[in-house]
């Protein structure tokens, strides 16, 4: 692998010493060089820099093509390119953009721009670049994907599971997409995401998405299966784990016990073994003392428990 990439450098090296060879050759020889001539050549030997990774000189021929001739796209596009290579991404967004000024169907200059736009945290305009796309190549389920992600940070949970529903065998192929596809249904409340989560953990694992599971069948009140899911993530998560925490794991048990058994005092058990595991979420336990689904017995246990907590002065609130 490693040989064949030095072959490449050495083979493009070669070629950029060719084109600039040739190029001043032929430019000396004749001063009546066309500008579009001119041009292609400027933006050869900018792509031959730019394939070995000298982006100033990349940068360099490829702005002289660009300005000797201004309709020749490639150059500004590879100039939008080395700029997002560099982070410069207002500047890349800048030279997209511009192809799309004056060719607003041009899908790789869209998918570039959409992509620069996500990098800069300006989601409308990427989501608006990727609504385009999908109108030329509603086929793609690459940018079907990046569009239902752009959409889940806007917050717009069911259009993003309406644009992925557009792509039946890469929800059944693309654990990315199956899993984006759950979790907007679960931000959207829907029922369906239990299914949904169930197929994705049918095949692959992570603690993560087991605890967002869980959190959804307890939402939905499907208490047993919670409980058996959270205990679960339990055994599966390390204790250094952060995200999530076996804490914020012992404290949805001890809530879902307390939500499902009112009279029991296993839910207290675990509420105190969570406080012990390191949990200290004062916000969360005054809002558990505050359900209606809690018994005043436990909610007397659940007042004593933040008064432990407060005494030590050590709380996330």
């Amino acid at each position: 692998m490693r040989s064949e990439r030095v072959k490449k450098i050495k083979k493009n090296f070669f070629l950029l010493i060719l084109f600039s060879v040739l190029f001043f050759l032929f430019f000396g020889l004749c001063s009546c060089v066309s500008t579009a001539a001119s041009a292609e050549e400027y933006y050869l030997i900018g792509m031959a820099y730019f394939d070995i990774g000298k982006f100033d000189e990349a940068e360099r021929w490829l702005n002289r093509a660009r300005q000797a001739d201004r309709t020749m796209v490639a150059s500004t596009y590879n100039l939008g390119r080395l700029a997002f290579e560099r982070k410069r991404y207002d500047e890349a967004a800048g030279y997209f953009e511009d192809i799309l000024r004056r060719d607003q169907d041009n899908i790789l200059a869209l998918r570039a721009a959409a992509y620069t736009r996500i990098a800069m945290g300006d989601i409308d305009i990427a989501g608006r670049h990727y609504s385009r796309l999908l109108q030329l190549v509603p086929e793609s389920a690459d940018d079907g994907y990046n569009h239902a992600l752009v959409l889940f940070a806007m917050k717009r949970f069911s259009e993003a599971e309406a644009v992925l529903e557009k792509y039946p065998f890469a929800l059944a192929d693309n654990k990315d997409v199956l899993l984006l596809y759950a979790r907007s249904q679960a931000a959207s409340n829907k029922i369906e995401a239990i299914n949904s989560f169930a197929d994705w953990l049918a095949v692959y694992s992570d603690s993560k998405v087991r605890y967002e599971y869980a959190q959804t069948l307890e939402y939905h009140e499907f208490y047993a299966r919670a409980l058996e899911e959270y205990r679960l993530t339990l055994s599966e998560t390390a204790a250094a784990s952060v995200d999530p925490k076996r804490s914020n794991i012992r404290f949805a048990i001890a809530r879902v016990l307390l939500f499902a058994d009112h009279e029991s005092s296993e839910g207290i058990t675990e509420l105190e073994d969570a406080v012990k595991d390191g949990f200290d979420n004062i916000e969360a336990l005054e809002e558990l003392m505050n359900n209606t689904r809690i018994n005043a017995a436990n909610i007397n246990n659940i007042r004593n428990i933040i008064y432990n907590i407060q005494n030590t002065g050590n709380t996330d609130s």
